[in-house]
């Protein structure tokens, strides 16, 4: 029987912690782990042998960090390192006679763009680099785990799929809200995870099961594939000098029981779990029926934040950034004027659009090179799920391949050639598409015959495993100047679709061409397809007419029954009327991450006001803002990095004035960042970097995998008084511990933050930091606090 053919029935049970086991055997703290694979082959060999005598069915290779970036100081490579890590597993396997050998991808400890300096394509080598690796050297399946952001998630999945036919287990490492690092809800991960083809999914590492216990709760809702929760053996405790979790074998696998009744089917541990935690769980859970996932398919459109279900509620999908017909447009878009693009975005988000639709399609235009470029740039901007608009092939799998979420793509049809041409698109990126109602024919007259083209079309994708879940069908609007029947054709044809139970998109102002007031027949049209089922229109949503249209619908569809959205979008529609010249301030420009518009804006106050003045008036009340609603969950990391890239780039004109006036800057107070020796991990220490520089503060960076000597050095010759250092991994918190104390001896009035993904309070206060910090917003809110004393 095959892995995949155990999934559909059988209990599998995941290993314990690499980390803790070696770190009980005498592996140092710092030390790089995935080298015992080649110097001490029968210590690895052992550590897999007693997790299966414990009754794991799956091992992990000792291969968590071994990437390029990691090995890049070292003279072995990844291919010798994973090759080795495979061969320990295999013999571990051959010796105990049963066991599956999973190659084990961590992440690679790197923020990727465009919010960090570590390209998509660069971490997809990286990734594709171990996968063959462990292809060659026979493992059986590959597990991405303790993921924090979709994007690199993508990046690992794509490298995975396109260089292995294996099976692929992916886990996210979430945090106590329930999201990742970078934003993602547990509904977008699991879309995303799910869309790319992985066999099963889940979460590991962050915490222990109690705290995991009710996240996965909420991942079980909407799973349609195998779930795997591998938690922490609790949290980190300081007894001694040594790092112990506070949740013992027999109380795990208590915990872990509640787990298998939840219907989880694969089951493990992460940090602190020793081979007894894996004996006990399967004591425990052995017994427990495997029940199948609960979740259905959804026709859901995601970003990196959250998702859009389509089939839920009927939606707007924006359809400003389309260039036909709009010269300013396509203007912005040939002179490369991003911002303008930028600026749409965001006002047709803030007038309620769900997707946006988004076209390059201008004559002369490279579609290849500019629309993924621009979906990068919107995706920095806006949390919203977007429609990929483009009948440029080539255009279309590149801006697919790119895009951080499961994007729709606008669009196949009945053609034979495009649905060759689109179909591999869509099945290769999980994609969503919208699915034009013509055919080699063309446009047909009849609901009869459009109703004929639907059937051709999902039984052209069923060859490609694509559902029918995977489109919305567009019974396309002919302008009724030139088609009198144009309206109740698209009417019936939507009506006839709800009743099949398949969804729909219409691009609604098509039926208007040609006529005067064109919003009153597009809005009173709008509400029409409302009524008879329309899944998502796709409108201007800064249009009166169509607002009105589609607030009204929902109240009177019971898609609204409190009223709220409506009281919400009118009550006071008069102080929504935009200003007349359409221009924002640079607080907007600062708060949406609009960094050129930003630098222009600057540029232009500084012709009538002090450059003093504009820091007090619109930098730090604009940052307080962003750093406030990231606090308050109301807007993600991505948005948190560009608002400061933008405070930044207008810092950049007002310092440079400045200079030319013999005058400096405010400077807050010097800090050092660091992450601590062993840690290659970098992804936090940067958040902080780049928040505290753009509040004030003068920033050393003294890197990562940094001596706790080197730090005591750097504070003592430049006289900080405030030290932040991070640490991902268990084991390398000894080093945090080492440099704290070093700095306390040499200068007790040097205050230490602490932060990273295995740190808690409690753990800071046992190892005498000085202040804990949740997050990048806190070390700020710690900094301005202990400087302003």
């Amino acid at each position: 029987m095959t892995l995949r053919e155990e999934l559909k029935s059988k209990r599998l049970y995941f290993d314990g912690s690499c980390g803790t086991y070696l770190q009980d055997r005498g592996l140092a703290a710092g030390d790089i782990p995935e080298l015992l694979n080649l110097s001490s082959p029968e210590l690895i060999v052992d550590m897999h042998r007693a997790y299966l005598q414990s009754g794991a069915d799956i091992i992990l290779t000792n291969t968590f960090g071994a990437n390029a970036l990691k090995f890049k100081d070292e003279k072995i490579t990844v291919e010798e390192v994973v090759a080795a890590a495979v061969k320990n597993a295999k013999r571990a396997v051959e010796l105990e006679g049963h066991g599956y050998v999973s190659l084990d991808i961590g992440p690679l400890g790197k923020i990727l763009a465009p919010l960090g300096d570590l390209a998509f394509e660069e971490a997809y080598d990286c990734f594709k680099e171990i996968v063959i690796a462990g292809r060659d050297a026979g493992c059986d399946l590959i597990t991405i785990e303790t993921m924090s952001d979709t994007y690199e998630i993508k990046a690992a999945m794509l490298a995975c799929k396109e260089h292995a036919d294996l099976p692929l287990f992916v886990t996210g490492a979430f945090q106590e809200d329930g999201r990742m690092l970078t934003g993602s809800s547990i509904d977008a991960f699991a879309e995303l995870v799910t869309s790319l083809g992985a066999d099963a999914m889940g979460m590991n590492c962050s915490f222990g099961p109690v705290e995991t216990l009710p996240l996965m709760k909420e991942l079980a809702e909407v799973a349609t594939i195998p779930l795997i929760a591998n938690p922490n053996a609790g949290l980190p405790v300081v007894r001694g000098g040594e790092t112990f979790y506070d949740i013992d074998d027999d109380t795990y696998a208590d915990y872990m029981m509640e787990f298998a009744e939840m219907g989880v089917q694969i089951i493990g541990g992460c940090c602190g779990t020793f081979p007894s935690y894996i004996e006990k769980t399967v004591e425990r859970t052995k017994n427990t029926p495997v029940t199948p996932p609960r979740g259905h398919l959804r026709t859901a459109a995601s970003s990196y934040t959250h998702i859009v279900d389509i089939g839920a509620k009927p939606c707007m999908i924006g359809e400003r950034l389309n260039p036909t017909g709009k010269k300013y447009l396509q203007q912005a878009l040939k002179d490369h004027h991003t911002s303008a693009v930028l600026a749409i975005a965001l006002e047709e988000e803030e007038d309620g659009a769900h997707i946006l639709d988004v076209n390059v399609g201008v004559p002369g235009l490279n579609e290849e090179g500019v629309l993924p470029d621009l979906i990068r740039e919107l995706q920095g901007v806006t949390s919203l799920p977007l429609q990929i608009d483009t009948t440029n092939v080539g255009a279309m799998e590149k801006a697919a391949r790119i895009y951080n979420g499961r994007p729709l793509l606008n669009s196949v049809s009945g053609k034979r050639e495009v649905m060759d041409a689109i179909f591999p698109i869509a099945q290769k990126y999980g994609a969503l598409c919208v699915a034009l109602l013509l055919d080699d024919e063309g446009i047909p007259k009849t609901v009869e015959k459009r109703m004929e083209i639907v059937d051709a079309i999902l039984k052209e994708g069923a060859r490609y495993g694509l559902s029918e879940e995977h489109f919305l069908f567009d019974p396309l609007a002919m302008t009724i100047s030139s088609q009198k029947d144009g309206a109740t054709v698209v009417l019936e044809t939507l009506r006839r679709l709800k009743a099949r139970g398949l969804r729909s998109t219409l691009g609604v102002s098509n039926i208007s061409f040609g006529l005067p007031n064109r919003d009153a027949i597009n809005g009173h049209f709008y509400a029409m397809c409302l009524a008879e089922g329309l899944s998502a229109g796709i409108v201007n949503p800064s249009s009166p007419a169509m607002q009105k249209a589609y607030r009204s619908s929902m109240a009177l569809l019971e898609q609204d029954p409190d009223f709220n959205d409506f009281i919400e979008a009118f009550a006071e529609e008069e102080s929504e009327i935009k200003a007349g010249d359409g221009e924002h301030d640079l607080s907007y420009a600062i708060e949406k991450g609009l960094s050129k518009e930003a630098k222009d804006l600057t540029a232009r106050l500084l012709e009538e006001r002090e450059p003093i003045e504009i820091i007090n008036d619109y930098l730090v009340p604009s940052l307080d803002k962003v750093g406030r609603e990231f606090e308050a969950k109301t807007l993600f990391l991505p948005q948190l990095l560009r608002a400061a890239d933008a405070a930044a780039a207008a810092f950049t004109i007002i310092r440079k004035r400045m200079d030319e006036m013999g005058t400096a800057a405010e400077n807050k107070g010097r800090i050092i960042v660091a992450t601590v020796k062993g840690d290659i991990h970098d992804i936090g220490k940067n958040i902080v970097k780049a928040l505290l520089e753009n509040y004030g503060f003068d920033i050393i960076d003294l890197g990562k995998d940094v001596r706790p000597d080197t730090v005591a050095e750097n504070v003592l010759e430049h006289d900080v008084k405030l030290v932040g250092l991070s640490a991902l991994m268990t084991t390398t918190v000894p080093f945090m511990e080492a440099t704290i104390r070093l700095i306390h001896e040499q200068s007790p009035d040097t205050k230490i933050m602490v932060g990273g993904a295995v740190l808690t309070k409690e753990y800071a206060d046992e190892i005498k930091a000085d202040r804990y910090c949740k997050d990048a917003m806190a070390s700020v809110r710690y900094a301005e606090e202990l400087f302003n004393q």
